[in-house]
Parts: structure tokens; C-alpha cells; sequence
């Protein structure tokens, strides 16, 4: 076995947002709907939407007004989905049960926010829910030239703390999330709560958790008892 860091992957932490950190599905369902109205399109069920969730809001649009939508109506799509987004993000969105509380005994480690929301709409719910002072970055999906799983967003993180990966962690609740994290050489742990949690089976993670509060423990001193040899290694937590 690969002899590891007394530290385990506690020299970066990177969460996902939505699904993560924030239950958002609410406002991001209504604000798609709302935009489908506006363009004399029928609404879609809840559960539909939410699968269209994690690689980025044109991704999102142009699943939702189907793939006979052209170019210009998904660009339309994206416009009016950004404004209604805007106004309305932070109406029903609130963190997942135990995330304060993990980040706040997490507040020792470095940590930052790796999503394909946009950075700006990322920052300021956040700052809304008052837990933005935790992280030392928050990059969206227009922070880089590439999206997750691409590596790029978690890579810059690690060169500017000097983190190797194997003092890294990738925290999210889908396989976007797992392939961003294995793409980059790091560890990776699913969330089971979130969105995107049923794409877990097909892509695991390095360990689950059903709580972020679960996490500070297997940080502590939980990574001997688990047997991990290297990142991407999937075991159930």
C-alpha cells in the first residue's frame, strides 16, 4: 500500500454547489419553467428538470426546449432563464442539513467552491446564506475556458495553495462532480443527498456520505480504518 500524508486530503477541500452545499432545485425549476412560458413552450415536470442539472446553464437549456431547439433559441433561452434565475435564486434555496455545521468545523482547512453555475450568481447566494467567508475560491462556469469534469477550475485551486493531489479532495453529489475529481488526480466523495445523487452507481466516488457532517470525521484519522491506497479507489464509506 502506498505509504500516505499524516495530513490524508486535508490540504484542499472543493465542493460542488448545487446539490452540494445548497438545495437549489425549487428556484431552478421555477425559473425554468418560467422561461419555457415565456416562450410558448410547455412546462416541464420537477423530476425532468433536475436531470438537466450540473454542466451549466446553456447545457440546462438546451435540454429543456428539447433537441429540435435551434442555436438562437437556446441562446434565448439562456437570457431569459438568467434574468428570471437572477431575481428569484435565493426564494427557496437554503444549505442541506449538516453543512454549516461540517463547514464550520472544517474552517481549519483550505477550501473552495468548483461549479458550473455562474461565478456571479454563485457568489451572491453564498453571501446570501452567509457562508461565502469560508472559501478561499469560488469559480463558476464561466471562471475558466472549460467546464467540469474538465480539471481546469480544481487544478488552478491546487496550484495556488501548492496542493499535490493526493492532499485533495473533490466533494459533489454527481458523476460531473467524481470526473472532475478523477481527472485531476484526487480524491473524490459523493454526496447521497443531492440532485444529481442517482448518477453515483454508474461513476463512484472514492466514499460516500450521507451528511456533510460526516466529513470532518473521516478527515480526522478516518482514512487508515478505510484502506484507501490512491485516489479514485471507490468504496462505500
Amino acid at each position: 500500500m502506498i505509504a500516505r500524508p499524516k495530513t490524508g486530503p486535508r490540504g484542499l477541500l472543493v465542493f460542488d454547489l448545487d446539490g452540494t452545499l445548497i438545495d437549489s432545485e425549487t428556484d431552478l425549476v421555477l425559473s425554468v419553467n418560467a422561461t419555457l412560458r415565456q416562450m410558448n413552450r410547455p412546462p416541464l415536470p420537477r423530476q425532468q428538470i433536475a436531470s438537466y442539472v450540473g454542466r451549466g446553464v446553456p447545457t440546462l437549456m438546451r435540454r429543456a426546449l428539447g433537441e429540435a431547439a435551434s442555436d438562437p433559441e437556446v441562446e434565448q433561452g439562456v437570457a431569459i432563464f438568467l434574468h428570471a434565475y437572477r431575481v428569484h435564486m435565493l426564494d427557496h434555496t437554503v444549505t442541506y442539513p449538516g453543512v454549516r455545521e461540517a463547514l464550520a468545523e472544517l474552517r481549519s482547512h483550505r477550501m473552495g467552491v468548483l461549479t458550473n453555475k455562474p461565478s456571479e450568481f454563485s457568489r451572491r447566494i453564498l453571501a446570501g446564506l452567509g457562508i461565502d467567508h469560508h472559501f478561499l475560491f469560488i469559480y463558476g462556469g464561466d471562471s475558466f475556458e472549460r467546464k467540469k469534469p474538465d480539471p481546469v477550475g480544481l487544478l488552478a485551486m491546487m496550484e495556488a495553495t501548492g496542493v499535490p493531489p493526493r492532499e485533495a479532495l473533490m466533494v459533489g453529489d454527481s458523476d460531473t462532480d467524481v470526473l472532475t475529481g478523477r481527472n485531476a488526480g484526487v480524491w473524490t466523495c459523493g454526496v447521497t443527498y443531492g440532485i444529481g445523487s442517482g448518477t453515483l452507481d454508474a461513476t463512484p466516488p472514492d466514499f460516500r456520505v450521507d451528511n456533510l457532517q460526516e466529513l470532518p470525521a473521516l478527515l480526522d484519522g478516518g482514512w487508515q480504518k478505510l484502506g484507501l491506497a490512491n485516489p479514485g479507489m471507490s468504496i462505500e464509506a
